[in-house]
């Protein structure tokens, strides 16, 4: 094969893997990939790098043991060791897939940061251009200065600071001297900040305890809670 046609195939799965972290104003910017060695089928499309990955673009970075990207599909994934970073934002898990159209889904203990906030759990669904939205499917934890947030399903825009659980649903907040459960929560962290608890609901602050069906928390922003 053609250096030139070899060059396009590498910088196409550079990124494949960077573009969903960066967002779509990376597009411009050349892409370089490092790895031990590079294979290119050109029956089927499928580039592969082995043996210590690295793709840039941008200020964006992917690290990896192992990086495949169909050219036909635009499909690829990153894996073994994985950290991908830009700007304010890093993820660290066993794999990272990606179909092109600016979504990651990171699997095997995934921990992630953006700016003060933290996300972990199994399997993430991570969204950049949608207001940096995670979908944590099976469970994890949304964590923020704040508090920590938990639950059986848990999505968030982190961009918003609004954060929705499904299932045992438990936020835990120190700055606010709060506790609160049930079966649904939302949490709302900008301006007038509130949290909505439906389903067995529950708070506890100022060693003060309400239950009810539905509870909503209004978070003052001098720090303290009042619960309704």
């Amino acid at each position: 094969m053609k250096s030139s046609k070899m060059k396009k195939i590498l910088l196409a799965l550079a990124v494949s893997a960077v573009l969903p972290m960066h967002g779509i104003s990376a597009a411009g910017e050349p892409a370089e990939l490092n790895a031990d060695t590079v294979e290119y089928d050109m029956s089927t499309g499928l580039a592969s790098a082995d043996g210590g990955v690295t793709m840039t673009r941008g200020n964006s970075r992917v690290t990896g043991q192992r990086a495949t990207y169909n050219t036909k599909t635009q499909e690829g994934t990153v894996e073994g060791n994985v950290v991908a970073t830009t700007d304010d934002t890093r993820i660290t898990c066993a794999k990272v897939m990606t179909d092109g159209q600016n979504h990651m889904l990171a699997t095997g203990g995934v921990y992630g940061t953006q700016g003060d906030k933290s996300f972990s759990g199994e399997q993430v669904d991570y969204y950049p251009n949608q207001n940096k939205y995670v979908l944590i499917a099976s469970g994890g934890t949304i964590s923020s200065a704040d508090g920590t947030f938990t639950a059986n399903r848990l999505e968030g825009w982190l961009d918003d600071a609004h954060y929705v659980g499904s299932g045992n649903a438990h936020l835990v907040s120190p700055p606010k001297d709060m506790e609160a459960g049930g079966d649904r929560m939302d949490y709302y962290g900008k301006e007038q900040g509130r949290v909505v608890v439906t389903g067995n609901a529950w708070a506890v602050q100022d060693n003060n305890t309400m239950k009810s069906n539905r509870l909503t928390i209004y978070l003052a922003s001098d720090g303290a809670a009042k619960v309704k």
